[in-house]
């Protein structure tokens, strides 16, 4: 786990322009709780090489922890993201970004009563069958 600070323009402008928006009908709950807002990749776009999805999770959210075949960045926007592996833990707030490596246990939490909005970009794309997620 790689913890960076975040340039302000890219923290605000972070691209998002450039991925396809998803329409209200199409957006995809994760457990009734994360929202993906926009995204490309293997699941929307049929894209294999990267996916990217803004994320919007409520206060409290968590995940099962998952060792993924994919490399993850994710781009914090407001709020705070706990990343839990093997050796602790890493709160990453607004306007930093944390790299997690394919093969490497990690857990995603939204510890903050007012949630957390994140940028993910998996590579290669990310796929349900490539996250091996605890059940």
């Amino acid at each position: 786990v790689v913890s960076q600070e975040v340039h302000p323009h890219f923290a605000e402008n972070c691209g998002l322009a450039r991925v396809r928006p998803r329409d209200g009908d199409d957006a995809l709950a994760l457990g009734d709780v994360v929202q993906d807002r926009v995204g490309v990749g293997r699941v929307t776009t049929g894209t294999e090489s990267v996916s990217v999805a803004h994320m919007v999770a409520p206060g409290g959210w968590d995940e099962p922890a998952q060792t993924p075949d994919f490399d993850e960045i994710t781009v914090v926007l407001r709020g705070t993201v706990r990343v839990e592996h093997d050796g602790g833990s890493l709160d990453v707030s607004a306007g930093q970004a944390v790299i997690t490596r394919a093969g490497e246990r990690v857990r995603y939490l939204a510890p903050e009563p007012e949630g957390a909005e994140y940028v993910a970009v998996c590579l290669p794309a990310f796929a349900p069958d490539l996250a091996h997620r605890d059940d």
